[in-house]
């Protein structure tokens, strides 16, 4: 079961929990929560092993849509992303802001960029240290963009778990791991703050829901040389 659905689940069996206790003096049937509970439980089965947890996600994501902070968060995290990728010459082939927009072009998850990467089996089997800095630092790039933005950064779970799942791959110490992550966010900081005006006409773009190819042009035409 996904972590998005157990958080839902949590949370709806305590608020149940609490109308049961609460309902004797609301004249609350006990029916009612109980009922609720087996619904709320079976639809979290069916999410988990049926639709690999996308209902959750879409529910969380339609609650996050009313937040116009957490839209431009998550509008200014993946445009770090793509503005990253796109300076070290790492295709961006699509991207989206929202789950229910990952839905709509065939996609699982809450959204995000999405790369045309190299076959990683056969490029890590080198272990090109290159490739794997630039990754890093792609991964990186949106919680280096929040944290400017914000501060710190809210989003990033996915991204830092990425990164881990390369390192092991790579059979590399976890305390490297940990190294490079912070060495790709400072990298990614860098680059964010050297390119700052390529960095804001590409939130426009993305904020417009522009095509890839004009998001990658917005970013070409207000990039400066370094």
């Amino acid at each position: 079961m996904s972590q998005t659905t157990l958080n839902l689940v949590a949370i709806t069996l305590f608020t149940l929990v609490m109308s049961s206790l609460l309902g004797p003096l609301l004249h609350i049937s006990p029916f009612i929560p109980a009922a609720a509970t087996i619904g709320i439980l079976g639809i979290a089965t069916l999410d988990t092993f049926n639709w690999q947890g996308k209902a959750g996600t879409l529910l969380v994501g339609w609650v996050d849509s009313f937040s116009p902070e957490h839209r431009m968060r998550v509008l200014q995290h993946e445009a770090g992303h793509f503005l990253v990728a796109h300076l070290l010459d790492i295709p961006v082939t699509g991207y989206s802001l929202s789950a229910w927009e990952a839905f709509r072009q065939g996609q699982s998850g809450r959204g995000g960029v999405s790369f045309a990467l190299p076959d990683l089996a056969v490029e890590l089997q080198g272990k090109s240290s290159q490739l794997v800095d630039r990754l890093c630092m792609v991964w990186m790039a949106g919680i280096a963009a929040e944290t400017l933005a914000y501060g710190k950064a809210e989003g990033g779970g996915d991204d830092r778990q990425q990164l881990r799942l390369l390192w092991s791959q790579l059979q590399r110490p976890d305390s490297e791991g940990a190294l490079k992550e912070r060495w790709a966010i400072l990298q990614a900081k860098t680059l964010l703050e050297e390119q700052r005006p390529a960095y804001e006409a590409l939130v426009l773009a993305m904020s417009q829901r522009q095509p890839v190819e004009t998001c990658c042009l917005a970013i070409d035409q207000s990039k400066s040389a370094v």
